[in-house]
């Protein structure tokens, strides 16, 4: 039986472009791109859990929004549940640590990236608006 694995995704906004991030080269799905975050540690919110993992990412601070999406993807190692939120950077600015590259895009211009699979819906949904 497969593990359940529980993340959060953040859809952060300034100026209608949205950050984008590729996955280091050490991860599992190696250079597809996602929404920054991670996963949901015991005893902690789903909003807990994103801020901290976008303060140890990425080093700035968000507000946290609406949920965008979520998402249910079997993988080979687990089946991923993904829920994405929409957040604005309150503090700093996004720094690479565990990244290969950042890129902020359009809604529009979502689609030409590579995206890891559970990402899809959330972007289907962002770039129909």
């Amino acid at each position: 039986m497969k593990k359940d694995i529980h993340v959060v995704g953040a859809v952060i906004t300034e100026e209608n472009k949205i950050l984008c991030a590729q996955r280091g080269t050490t991860k599992t799905l190696p250079y597809k791109w996602e929404f920054p975050g991670g996963k949901i540690e015991k005893g902690e919110s789903p909003q807990e859990a994103l801020k901290r993992e976008i303060d140890e990412e990425m080093h700035c601070k968000i507000e946290i929004g609406e949920k965008v999406e979520h998402t249910v993807y079997e993988y080979d190692f687990g089946i991923v549940h993904l829920t994405t939120y929409s957040c604005k950077l309150i503090e700093g600015k996004p720094v690479l640590t565990e990244h290969a590259s950042i890129k902020w895009l359009s809604p529009n211009e979502l689609v030409s990236l590579d995206w890891a699979p559970a990402d899809i819906p959330a972007i289907e949904k962002l770039s129909s608006k």
